[in-house]
């Protein structure tokens, strides 16, 4: 069982050191705006079209980040999920899977 353990805790970090390593886009305002994000969870760039930078329309600009880091973190998360999950597969452990 000990074995099995350390066998699983070791993928599990390779899982994590790859989630890491990878990354998602996700866009808003027609492509005013791009979020890439890393699939552990972090933001690793945002991209705004210089023509989206209108002073009165600072609101519009700020949804529209929020809309793209909030679409690109959860396309990182559910990614996350499904590769934690097949390491845990089968195992009925709170918080992964």
């Amino acid at each position: 069982l000990m074995k099995q353990a350390a066998r699983m805790q070791q993928q599990m970090e390779q899982v994590q050191a790859q989630l890491a390593a990878r990354t998602v886009e996700a866009t808003s305002g027609g492509g005013a705006v791009k979020i890439t994000a890393k699939c552990d969870g972090t933001i690793a760039s945002v991209k705004i079209d210089p023509q989206a930078l209108n002073p009165s329309d600072a609101q519009l600009l700020e949804d529209m980040i929020v809309t793209a880091a909030n679409q690109a973190l959860g396309q990182a998360k559910e990614i996350s999920s499904a590769e934690m999950g097949k390491v845990t597969a089968g195992l009925n452990l709170p918080g992964f899977g």
